[in-house]
């Protein structure tokens, strides 16, 4: 990993203000077209052909390595370390052919770590993004709000009430009158934001056209991850991450033994 800086002061001030950063790390357009061509096989082809809401793959990078490439990209992660001051660690991809039209939420629901904070997303875009192809929409400056937990929206943990969630940072939304923007972007431009950052997906006007992206999330290093979704008060559900190796050359967790997952797990725990 790069050690130099990335960030002029003007640019880190402006994501400890905003919440986020739209950067153009000069990828390689040819690694961006093959994750298009190479992940797309890997679709649910069903949901592809309607073009259903939501439709994604979660850690494409074990199947295409390309994506593995994308999510260890040594700018990337050295911008990452700069506005941190901690080595990143990927943790999980998602890749879209289309737009979500997902509610706002805080990636703070889903990843959460101890000490708090050391978690963020990169968003990636494979082609043009514009207002008619479902670009995502972000709220600026509210990853400065308090860190809105299932507890505290008054809910239940788990899934089932996620929905519940969904709608309460929606009045958040309107209380606190946020101004909604969008990530209107060139084809390998990407934005970093920060973990409580509110964001979404924007409604696709043009339903025949595509919108390809790749998400990364990035812990960091020294930290106890957990899933505040799924945790409850002294029960926390944690997270014992396979990191995304740097190089092609790893053998993933379930391809080891049985014994051997065990005890690197049980050794986590106690770090």
């Amino acid at each position: 990993m790069t050690s130099f800086p990335t960030f002029t002061a003007e640019q880190v001030a402006s994501f400890q203000e905003k919440g986020f950063l739209l950067v153009d790390f000069s990828l390689d357009e040819k690694l961006l077209d093959a994750i298009v061509a190479k992940v797309e096989p890997h679709y649910d082809q069903e949901q592809f052909r309607q073009r259903r809401n939501g439709i994604r793959i979660q850690d494409a990078w074990k199947q295409v390595d390309e994506v593995r490439q994308l999510a260890t990209d040594s700018r990337i992660c050295a911008a990452l370390q700069q506005l941190m001051s901690r080595k990143p660690l990927p943790f999980q991809t998602l890749n879209f052919p289309i737009g979500t039209t997902q509610l706002a939420h805080s990636d703070t629901i889903h990843f959460s770590c101890i000490p708090k904070g050391y978690m963020m997303g990169v968003w990636v875009a494979l082609e043009d993004i514009d207002q008619d192809n479902g670009p995502l929409l972000y709220y600026s400056g509210s990853h400065k709000l308090e860190e809105y937990s299932m507890k505290s929206l008054g809910l239940g943990p788990g899934h089932a009430n996620y929905s519940g969630y969904e709608q309460c940072i929606q009045q958040v939304i309107r209380e606190k009158e946020l101004k909604r923007e969008y990530g209107l972007m060139k084809k390998g431009m990407a934005l970093i934001w920060h973990a409580n950052l509110l964001h979404g997906g924007a409604p696709q006007n043009d339903p025949n056209r595509s919108r390809h992206s790749q998400v990364t999330h990035y812990y960091f290093e020294g930290c106890k991850y957990y899933t505040p979704l799924n945790s409850r008060f002294l029960r926390r559900q944690y997270r014992y991450p396979f990191w995304i190796p740097e190089t092609p050359d790893y053998v993933l967790p379930e391809a080891q033994p049985r014994f051997s997952r065990w005890f690197k797990r049980f050794l986590k725990y106690f770090k």
